[in-house]
C-alpha cells in the first residue's frame, strides 16, 4: 500500500501502469504496463486490464472481467461479474487485426450487468443500465434501460438506478426526487 493503492500479493501489475490513490487490485488480477486506472477503484478477482484500457475514478469491476485495448470507462462505472468487452469486430485466429481495434466508451455512472457482452465500437450512455446477460450491438442512449439479445431500450432509469416513467415528457424519480425531461434528443436531468 506504500504507493497509495493496494495490490493483492497474487495480482500482477506491470510497470509502468498508472493506478490512482485508494484503488484496490484483488486476487489473480493482471494490470498491463500502459493501463490507466483512476482513484478509488475496485478491481475484483481475476480481472485483466490491457495496456490501452483507460478507467476513470470510482469504478467497480467485478470478478472475471477483461478490459481490452480501446475500452474507456468514465467515472463511476460498474462492470458486473463475468461481463465481456470485445475489441475486434470480426476476429480470426489466423489474421492479426490489432490495427482494427474499435473503441468502446462507457460513459459516467453506467452499469453493465453480470454476463452482459458489449460488442466493440459502441458507446454506452451516461447512467445507462445494461441488464444481465444482454448483448449490446449498438450505441445506448443516456439513462436507457437495455436488456435482451440483441439489447434493446426497454425503459429509462434515474441516476440512482430506479426505473422512471414519463408523462408528457416529464418524470420525477420516486426514490430520490430527481427530475427528468424526455424529447427526441433523449432523456436529460433538469
Amino acid at each position: 500500500m506504500g504507493k497509495g493503492y493496494f495490490v493483492h500479493p497474487t495480482a500482477v501489475v506491470d510497470d509502468p501502469a498508472e493506478i490512482g490513490e485508494g484503488t484496490q487490485v484483488w486476487h489473480f488480477s493482471h494490470v498491463m504496463s500502459g493501463a490507466r486506472i483512476g482513484r478509488n477503484c475496485i478491481i475484483g478477482q481475476n480481472v485483466f486490464v490491457s495496456r490501452g484500457a483507460i478507467l476513470g475514478d470510482n469504478i467497480k469491476v467485478q470478478n472475471n472481467v477483461s478490459i481490452y485495448d480501446g475500452v474507456v470507462l468514465e467515472d463511476d462505472v460498474f462492470c458486473g461479474p463475468s461481463m465481456v468487452f470485445t475489441n475486434v469486430f470480426n476476429p480470426r485466429s489466423f489474421i492479426s487485426r490489432k490495427k482494427e481495434f474499435r473503441q468502446t466508451l462507457v460513459k459516467r455512472g453506467a452499469t453493465i450487468g453480470a454476463n452482459a457482452t458489449i460488442v466493440c465500437g459502441n458507446t454506452i450512455g451516461q447512467y445507462a443500465f445494461i441488464g444481465a446477460s444482454s448483448v449490446v450491438t449498438k450505441d445506448v442512449p443516456d439513462y436507457a434501460l437495455v436488456y435482451g439479445n440483441p439489447g434493446r431500450v426497454k425503459d429509462w432509469v434515474c441516476q440512482c438506478g430506479v426505473e422512471i416513467a414519463f408523462r408528457s415528457g416529464k418524470s420525477v424519480c420516486k426514490a430520490c426526487g430527481k427530475r427528468y425531461k424526455k424529447d427526441r434528443a433523449g432523456v436529460k436531468l433538469v
